[in-house]
């Protein structure tokens, strides 16, 4: 990951994320790293790319998804740390390895 930034958009549902990670990638020149089904409806979707280019995707996310669905939250880590990957993209989350 380095120095791309992360975004992550949460949605209660499936389809509402399907919506989400359609946008986000259309939006802006963003790499779609996966998704975490977190439990009780709830599951996040997470792009990288370059810091304007995330913002723009994850806001566009959450607009479309607010259109079908409910949007949990919503955030950017402009910088996150290396072992940040580790923990959130590993064989659980889909799109890992």
């Amino acid at each position: 990951m380095g120095q791309e930034a992360l975004g992550m958009v949460e949605t209660r549902g499936l389809v509402a994320l399907i919506e989400a990670a359609d946008a986000m990638v259309k939006a802006a020149n963003v790499q779609l790293v996966g998704y975490e089904k977190i439990g009780s409806g709830l599951v996040t979707v997470m792009v990288r790319g370059d810091v304007g280019a995330v913002k723009a995707s994850v806001d566009a996310g959450a607009s479309s998804a607010k259109n079908i669905g409910e949007v949990v939250s919503v955030h950017v880590i402009p910088r996150p740390h290396t072992d940040i990957e580790k923990v959130m993209i590993n064989s659980l989350t889909n799109g890992g390895e």
